[in-house]
């Protein structure tokens, strides 16, 4: 798509979103919070993140600044010949932020996705890594 192509694609959603009544808006934004574990050792962070449903190529991980943003959205498909009667999850989004410290290199993170568990490795920055002193006998 060119730069023309997606600028007139982007203005064009945010018309059609500000012209969405405010109830409407506000559905759009709901989302998921998806339960996430965080693990810590002397290299970094492990987040682990349970996102069931979600396909890769509808994941977003986002830095901005300091802050990790992860969205993703559900695929449910239903076979054209079936109609939802039912449904647990009505809002087909995933959708948690979280603050990283400065200690930590966004830079450097790692993301793998298998069986709907996402898995986060965000290295620490190398001055925040302990390391061992060696004292000289004398």
């Amino acid at each position: 798509m060119s730069n023309d192509k997606e600028l007139t694609a982007r203005r064009d959603t945010t018309v059609a979103q500000a012209q969405q009544t405010p109830a409407r808006a506000a559905q759009d934004m709901r989302a998921l919070v998806p339960r996430v574990d965080v693990l810590e050792d002397d290299a970094g962070i492990t987040l682990l993140a349970d996102l069931p449903g979600v396909p890769k190529d509808k994941l977003e991980l986002k830095v901005e600044g300091d802050t990790l943003l992860i969205e993703g959205e559900v695929n449910t498909p239903t076979p054209p010949q079936l109609q939802s009667v039912y449904a647990e999850i009505r809002v087909p989004r995933y959708r948690r932020a979280f603050t990283l410290s400065r200690e930590l290199d966004t830079g450097r993170i790692e993301a793998a996705m298998k069986d709907g568990v996402l898995t986060l490795r965000v290295p620490k920055q190398e001055h925040a890594k302990p390391r061992r002193i060696a004292v000289a006998a004398g």
